[in-house]
């Protein structure tokens, strides 16, 4: 088990490259499953959560090889789900999207429940209503409770309406519904940037698909996809992180290689409390439905605490992104009040920032009142899920001394080399194996 031995109180300096969306990754690496022919991914980064979905297609027959450092080429044309490592598949929520991709591509699999962080109630319920809307007849394995099977029966409704706004669900609805003979409309979509990413890339294969960044998709069906290549979008949460690190840390660096379209809200409410942003736009073109940029953040001021922040469905504030926020606001002046209303575990690390001295108060599992500023003190914290591990990383480069953060595994999942990163602007952090 790997834990980050951090010393702490030092501003950053220089400047921090994105990785690509570890959100769009997972699913789109799920897509390449409805394509028989050669794909090449760019932009991929290098995340256990990635390793371990790669390991699932490689455990069915699918011949995937790293062209360079954050590019794979991944070949499906002899995946058969038969063979599919149940035991990965248990081990990640990302392999939730094999669901949509496999039943999409060969109309019946058997599959396992999937894992991932433990960070409140995520019922399956979304996708298995979505699924038998679009034929697709889903049940329970009576020797295992843990085991589906799921079969595609009937043609699909001309229309459905999704139960909830459900990024997972969406993205399994529309793996299922290309390759599907005819037209459906999904009503109640996410509209996150990991679903426009995953739209747009199917499109680069032949798929047909209107409504793209809206909360209404018409799908028509196609016969097959072909290859071809494409660059995953920027992470817009490790972006997120960054702001807050620089806010938290009072530092002042330059972050590389964003898509600030897709974090519209958030960068306003980062302005809201205090931080200076400089988004300076690049003449590259990953892709053309956005536009690359560097940020340079300033966050050498007095930050203001902000009356309510709560997360929403895209456009509005990224759950990903309350964790990180919340850190920032303990060193702000005055009282925040953070509401995160989509998860009921992911206060867990509210406790660790206590013991570091933050003065945070949990009025119930969905909301807590941030009273700042509060110094910070090295302690030994726990990383009890991936963007919780994130906030804890930068609570302990803000604190004074030396803090250990532990089960570093969860920050792993979701941040490329985030150490060796953070390394060099100058954080004083070290890997240890405990």
């Amino acid at each position: 088990m790997s834990s980050f031995i951090i010393q702490g109180g030092n501003s950053l300096h220089g400047s921090i490259k994105v990785a690509g969306f570890k959100n769009a990754a997972t699913p789109i690496i799920a897509a390449t499953l409805l394509s028989k022919e050669e794909i090449v991914l760019h932009n991929v980064p290098l995340i256990e959560d990635v390793k371990k979905m790669i390991q699932i297609l490689v455990s069915m027959g699918s011949k995937v090889t790293w062209i360079d450092r954050n590019s794979l080429k991944i070949d499906n044309a002899d995946a058969d789900p038969n063979k599919m490592d149940m035991k990965l598949v248990s081990a990640m929520r990302s392999s939730i999207l094999l669901m949509g991709a496999l039943v999409g591509r060969f109309g019946k699999l058997n599959t396992k429940e999937p894992g991932g962080c433990q960070i409140g109630s995520r019922s399956l319920d979304s996708h298995f209503i979505g699924f038998k809307k679009l034929g697709v007849d889903v049940s329970r394995n009576e020797d295992d409770d843990k085991s589906y099977t799921l079969e595609k029966k009937r043609p699909a409704e001309e229309e459905i309406t999704l139960s909830e706004f459900s990024v997972t669900g969406t993205e399994n609805m529309i793996l299922a519904s290309v390759l599907n003979q005819g037209n459906v409309r999904i009503n109640i979509v996410a509209a996150e940037p990991s679903v426009q990413d995953l739209c747009w890339f199917l499109e680069s294969l032949g798929a047909e698909i209107e409504g793209i960044g809206t909360h209404s998709l018409n799908i028509k069906g196609v016969n097959n996809l072909r290859g071809g290549e494409y660059y995953i979008m920027p992470d817009p949460i490790e972006t997120g992180t960054f702001i807050s690190l620089a806010g938290a840390t009072k530092s002042e660096f330059v972050i590389e290689n964003t898509a600030p379209q897709f974090m519209a809200l958030e960068i306003e409410k980062y302005k809201e409390v205090g931080l200076k942003l400089d988004i300076e736009y690049l003449d590259l073109k990953a892709n053309p439905n956005y536009k690359l940029a560097n940020i340079k953040v300033n966050g050498k001021v007095d930050l203001k605490a902000i009356k309510k922040l709560h997360d929403m469905p895209h456009p509005g504030f990224a759950a990903d992104l309350i964790q990180p926020f919340t850190v920032m606001m303990t060193q702000a002046k005055g009282t925040s009040l953070i509401h995160d209303w989509m998860y009921d575990g992911r206060l867990k690390y509210v406790a660790e920032l206590q013991k570091m001295g933050a003065n945070l108060v949990v009025s119930d599992p969905h909301r807590v009142v941030v009273i700042g500023p509060a110094p910070l003190f090295g302690k030994e914290i726990t990383s009890f899920d991936l963007r919780a591990g994130a906030t804890l990383i930068i609570a302990a480069l803000a604190a004074s001394g030396e803090s250990k953060v532990t089960n570093i595994y969860q920050v792993d999942r979701g941040y490329q080399e985030l150490d060796l990163r953070l390394s060099n602007m100058g954080a004083k952090i070290k890997r240890v194996e405990d």
